[in-house]
């Protein structure tokens, strides 16, 4: 599984990249044949007031990608629920093609 981190207009600490890739040994547990996992984050500023942190998740599996996205105060919250979006569509991917 490859893991690429990219931020958009700001530079990540050390910790959330270590709490990113950490969290995301998760989807090895639920998918076999994860090929790549692309993490965007960015803040989103709505009209120059406090910015939101957005996190996107990019999963390449064999003949599927799929992508979720999340906007909270923290980027840990939004990677957080953002992964728990997408380990829910891996587990319903999986029963569909089972079923």
């Amino acid at each position: 599984m490859t893991i690429s981190i990219q931020t958009v207009h700001f530079s990540a600490d050390r910790k959330l990249v270590d709490h990113i890739e950490k969290k995301l040994e998760k989807l090895n547990q639920q998918h076999d044949h994860v090929i790549q996992v692309t993490v965007f984050l960015k803040l989103d500023n709505i009209v120059h007031t406090i910015k939101d942190k957005v996190a996107e998740i990019r999963v390449h599996v064999p003949g599927r990608d799929l992508f979720v996205k999340s906007i909270s105060k923290s980027f840990e919250e939004s990677f957080d629920t953002a992964l728990d979006s997408m380990l829910n569509l891996i587990k319903k991917q999986k029963e569909k093609q089972s079923a």
